[in-house]
């Protein structure tokens, strides 16, 4: 029985660990390695390590992000596929995965039967579309956008504090998470609301009555 290989790309060590434990007892696919970004991947690909089938892909990571490296990814090895495995379920980031040659995305508190359903599914078919990417699909083409719909509590709670004097590190307290999630948010932000930088969240905060003096 065929056997494919994965390699999974993920900046937190005992997340890949638990997701290469849920793979490797899937009876068509072995984790060969893991990687903590791209750029790791890359260094791996110079130095001959094995060329895998599929790639389970995370998003929002230092030095190389999920976009980057699946843009590399596509050009290199076109013959890999990446399916993305991210807590990024904003729309902006989607297309942006699927545009740099993913051939699908998950979230990662998807069920294990799902995750390998839609792993065999990119080996056979070439992709696996969950309901929720081929609805962005379908809004990108028909003009359609959820990115203008009304933000979502923890933007609006971060897009307050970022109008005040505290730093990132500061927010991600004062808000309980960690500083990681903290800078997905404001990269998000930054996409959604069409921005380059912190001046530009809190003008749009200000324009909009999010936050008031």
């Amino acid at each position: 029985m065929k056997s494919y290989s994965v390699v999974i790309i993920e900046d937190h060590t005992l997340l890949s660990q638990a997701i290469a434990d849920v793979v490797n007892n899937f009876e068509k696919f072995r984790i060969v390695y893991s990687c903590k970004n791209g750029a790791d991947f890359i260094e791996r690909m110079n130095n001959n390590s094995t060329v895998p089938d599929v790639i389970l892909m995370d998003v929002n990571m230092p030095i190389m992000n999920g976009v980057e490296t699946t843009k590399w990814v596509s050009e290199h090895y076109p013959d890999i596929s990446v399916l993305a495995l991210t807590v990024e379920e904003d729309e902006s980031t989607i297309l942006k995965m699927i545009r740099a040659g993913a051939k699908g995305y998950l979230l990662k508190d998807v069920d294990k039967n799902t995750l390998e359903m839609a792993l065999l599914k990119t080996m056979e078919t070439g992709f696996y579309h969950s309901n929720m990417v081929t609805d962005v699909l379908v809004n990108s083409v028909t003009g359609k956008s959820n990115s203008d719909e009304i933000l979502k509590e923890n933007e609006i709670e971060f897009l307050k504090l970022i109008c005040t004097e505290m730093t990132y590190k500061e927010i991600a307290n004062k808000m309980c998470l960690s500083p990681k999630t903290i800078d997905g948010y404001r990269d998000n932000l930054f996409v959604k609301l069409n921005v380059k930088n912190r001046i530009g969240l809190v003008l749009y905060a200000i324009k909009n009555k999010i936050f008031t003096f």
